[in-house]
C-alpha cells in the first residue's frame, strides 16, 4: 500500500467515523468537536486530491469561524440536556422511518448504478504544472460562470435580508435611539433654564 492510499483511507475513515459521533453524541460541545475534526479531515483529503485552495477555505473559513461560532453558541447557551433527551426520545420513530426511507433510495441508486465510458478521463484534474490550482479555480468562476456566481450571490443577498425582515421585530416597550433626531435636534431648545426659588420645588 502506497503513502497516497495509507493516507486517502485513514483520512476518509476519520471523516466517516466523525460525522457518525456529530449525530451520536449525547453531548452539543463534543458533537461539535467532532463536526471540527471532520472539517480538518475532509480538508485532507482535499490536499490529496490537489485541491490546496479548497482545503485551506475548509480550514479558514469552516473550521476557524463556523465551526467556532456554533462552540461558543452552545457552550454559552443554558440547555437542559434532560428536556433535550425526551424530545429526542419523542421523534426517534418518526426519524428512524425517515432514515429507513433515505437507506432504501440510496441502496436503489447505487442498484442501478453504471460507470460511463470516458468518466475516468473526464475526472482528471489539471495537471499541477500547467496551472495553479488557486487560478484554475479563479478561471472558472470569474470568468467561465461569472455570471451564474454573481446571480448565486444575488440570491443569498435576497435571502438574507428577507431572513432579517421575517425576524424583525419592533416592540414599543424599548427606548431605541433616533439618530436623525438627534442630530438634527436645536441646540437652543435642548435645555431649559428654571429659576427655582428658595423652599420651592419645581
Amino acid at each position: 500500500m502506497t503513502v497516497f492510499s495509507f493516507a486517502f483511507y485513514m483520512f476518509a475513515t476519520i471523516t466517516v467515523a466523525a460525522g457518525l459521533m456529530v449525530t451520536l453524541s449525547r453531548n452539543p460541545v463534543h458533537s461539535v468537536l467532532w463536526l471540527i475534526l471532520a472539517f480538518l479531515s475532509t480538508s485532507g483529503l482535499f490536499v490529496l486530491l490537489g485541491a490546496e485552495f479548497v482545503a485551506m477555505l475548509l480550514v479558514i473559513v469552516y473550521v476557524g469561524a463556523v465551526a467556532v461560532l456554533f462552540l461558543f453558541v452552545v457552550m454559552m447557551l443554558d440547555i437542559d440536556f434532560a428536556a433535550l433527551k425526551g424530545e429526542m426520545a419523542r421523534a426517534m420513530p418518526l426519524g428512524l422511518l425517515i432514515a429507513v426511507v433515505l437507506l432504501m433510495q440510496i441502496s436503489i441508486g447505487l442498484g442501478v448504478w453504471t460507470v460511463a465510458d470516458g468518466a475516468g478521463a473526464l475526472r482528471q484534474a489539471v495537471a499541477p504544472t500547467e496551472i495553479e490550482n488557486t487560478r484554475a479555480l479563479g478561471m472558472l468562476i470569474y470568468d467561465k460562470y461569472f455570471l451564474l456566481f454573481q446571480l448565486a450571490g444575488l440570491i443569498l443577498l435576497v435571502a438574507m435580508i428577507g431572513a432579517i425582515l421575517l425576524t424583525l421585530r419592533h416592540r414599543k416597550d424599548v427606548k431605541r435611539q433616533n439618530v436623525l433626531q438627534q442630530m438634527w435636534r436645536d441646540p437652543a431648545k435642548a435645555m431649559e433654564l428654571k429659576d427655582v426659588k428658595p423652599g420651592q420645588g419645581l
